[in-house]
C-alpha cells in the first residue's frame, strides 16, 4: 500500500514539472523599435528616372521640420542611368526621350555632349534621323558647374550626357552630381570601341548606376541583332569621329568576317606600297 501511495506521489510531481509555464507580458524585456527609413522611390509605370520632386526644397523642409540627417540625405540622393550599345543602336534617341519626358513632367533638364563631336554642330545633340535638342558642348564635365553658374546648376534636376565615352572625368562627375548634388544623371555612350575593347569611362560608372540599358542595332549585312561596331577604314586610332561612312553595326559572325576582310585588305595594300617603293628605288 505504501508503495502505491509513493508511486502516485511521484506521478503527481512529474505532471506538475511537465506542465507549461505561463508568463505574463510584463515578464519579457521590452524590444527596441525597428529603425524605419523613408522609402523614396515610387516609380510610376513608364517613368524610369524617378518621381518628380524638388530636391533642395524637400531637403530643407525635412531639416527644418526636425527630420534626421539620414532622412535629409535620402531626399537629396540622386540617380544614375546608363544607356550603352554599338553605333546606330538608338542610344541618343533613348537619351533624348528620357530627358524630354522629364522636362514634360516639370523638371529642369540640361543636356551635355562632347565638343569633339561636331558632326551636326556644337549647339545641339542630334540623332541619326535628325531629332535634335539644344545642349552644352564641353571638353570636360567638370566645367559644367562653372559655365552654368551656381544658382542655375542648383535648379537643374536632370542632366543628360551624350557620347559619354569622350569624357575622362565621367566617373567623378557622376559621383558628385548624383551622390552629393541630388541630380538624376542619364548617360549614353559606347561601351566598346571598334576592337571590342573598353571605350573611355562608360563602363566604369556601371557600379554606380541605378539602371543599365544595353541596346542593339541591326546588322548591316544580315539584319540580325548587332552588338558590335565595325570600322570600314584602315585608321587605327581609337577616337575617330564618323557616321555610316566610317562605321557599321554588325552581328558577331560578320564582325569576325569583317576583321578577316580588313586584315586581308591591309596586307594587299602593304604589298602594293612595297612594290611601288621597290620600283622607285630601281
Amino acid at each position: 500500500m505504501c508503495s502505491i501511495f509513493a508511486m502516485r506521489s511521484l506521478l503527481a510531481a512529474a505532471a506538475a514539472a511537465s506542465a507549461p509555464t505561463v508568463l505574463r507580458a510584463g515578464a519579457f524585456p521590452p524590444r527596441p523599435p525597428l529603425l524605419s527609413l523613408p522609402f523614396r522611390r515610387g516609380h510610376a509605370a513608364g517613368n524610369m528616372l524617378g518621381t518628380a520632386r524638388s530636391v533642395p526644397a524637400a531637403a530643407q523642409s525635412r531639416i527644418g521640420g526636425g527630420g534626421s540627417a539620414i532622412e535629409a540625405r535620402a531626399v537629396q540622393s540622386g540617380e544614375i542611368h546608363v544607356i550603352v550599345g554599338p553605333m546606330f543602336a538608338g542610344k541618343t534617341t533613348a537619351l533624348l526621350r528620357r530627358v524630354q519626358a522629364e522636362a514634360g513632367s516639370g523638371r529642369t533638364v540640361a543636356l551635355i555632349k562632347s565638343d569633339k563631336d561636331n558632326r551636326y554642330g556644337l549647339d545641339s545633340v542630334v540623332t541619326h534621323d535628325g531629332t535634335k535638342m539644344a545642349c552644352w558642348a564641353l571638353s570636360e564635365l567638370s566645367s559644367f558647374h562653372e559655365k552654368l553658374g551656381i544658382e542655375a546648376y542648383d535648379k537643374v534636376d536632370v542632366i543628360g550626357i551624350d557620347e559619354a565615352q569622350f569624357f575622362d572625368d565621367l566617373y567623378d562627375f557622376c559621383c558628385k552630381a548624383a551622390d552629393c548634388d541630388g541630380k538624376i544623371v542619364v548617360v549614353a555612350g559606347l561601351d566598346g570601341d571598334y576592337k571590342r575593347k573598353k571605350f573611355g569611362s562608360v563602363l566604369d560608372i556601371v557600379p554606380l548606376a541605378d539602371s543599365v540599358t544595353k541596346l542593339t542595332a541591326r546588322c548591316e549585312l544580315c539584319g540580325r541583332r548587332a552588338f558590335f561596331t565595325l570600322r570600314k577604314t584602315q585608321e587605327t586610332k581609337t577616337e575617330l569621329i564618323g557616321g555610316a561612312d566610317v562605321y557599321m553595326p554588325v552581328c558577331r559572325q560578320h564582325y569576325m568576317d569583317g576583321q578577316v576582310v580588313i586584315e586581308a585588305t591591309r596586307i594587299v595594300l602593304d604589298l602594293g606600297r612595297s612594290t611601288v617603293t621597290a620600283q622607285a628605288l630601281k
